[in-house]
This record gives structure tokens, C-alpha cells and sequence, in this order.
């Protein structure tokens, strides 16, 4: 089950390339931004709870496709490039195993502990 999983996140990271690939911008910028909610992380200085509730906003399949969508309704290619980006990077993340996080900790995740 868990290679189904990683496969279907797969196809996920490439519909993310494909609607980027829609959108009026260059290659590098989808290179460059695809680590960008990885910053989220900063909200550990905060403490475990601000660091999983900052961390899960932006790993948030959900909020990724709500950007996306107001985006599109609204005709703007910035939002909808945020959108893509959060969404592509959370299908990444999901294919190493890195999951929304628990504010038990950074390592605590809905897919598992990370290291295990």
C-alpha cells in the first residue's frame, strides 16, 4: 500500500508540473520556488505548536488548491503559481514521507514518524 501511495503522490507532483507548464513562466521558476514552503519551518522557533500549525498551512493539499482556485477565478497567474507550488511541493514531500505534522514534534507526522 505504501508504493501505491508514493505512486499516486507521483502523479500529483505531475499535475503540478502540467498546470505549471499552463501558466506564463519560465521553467527556473518552478526550480526555484519548489523548496519555498520548506520556510514554514521557521516556525519551530515558536515552539512545536506554531511549528506544525505554520508547517501543515502550507503542506496543506487543501489550501494549495483554494489558492489555485482563486487564482483562476480571478484570472491571476502569481496566485495560481503560489497555489501550484504549495501543491507540488506537498506531493513531493509526501513521496519521501514527509507528512503534515503533529505538534508533538517535527518528526511526528499523519504518514509516520520521520527516521523509522
Amino acid at each position: 500500500m505504501k508504493t501505491v501511495l508514493k505512486l499516486e503522490e507521483v502523479a500529483l507532483f505531475f499535475l503540478g508540473i502540467f498546470l505549471f507548464n499552463r501558466l506564463n513562466y519560465e521553467w527556473w521558476w518552478f526550480l526555484t520556488l519548489i523548496l519555498a514552503p520548506d520556510l514554514s519551518m521557521m516556525g519551530y522557533v515558536f515552539g512545536n505548536k506554531a511549528g506544525a500549525f505554520l508547517y501543515n498551512i502550507l503542506h496543506h493539499k487543501g489550501v494549495a488548491l483554494l489558492i489555485y482556485a482563486i487564482g483562476f477565478y480571478l484570472s491571476i497567474e502569481m496566485v495560481q503559481l503560489a497555489g501550484i507550488i504549495l501543491f507540488s511541493h506537498s506531493a513531493m514531500d509526501r513521496i519521501f514521507g514527509y507528512g503534515l505534522k503533529y505538534e508533538k514534534g517535527f518528526k511526528y507526522t499523519h504518514l509516520g514518524e520521520i527516521g523509522k
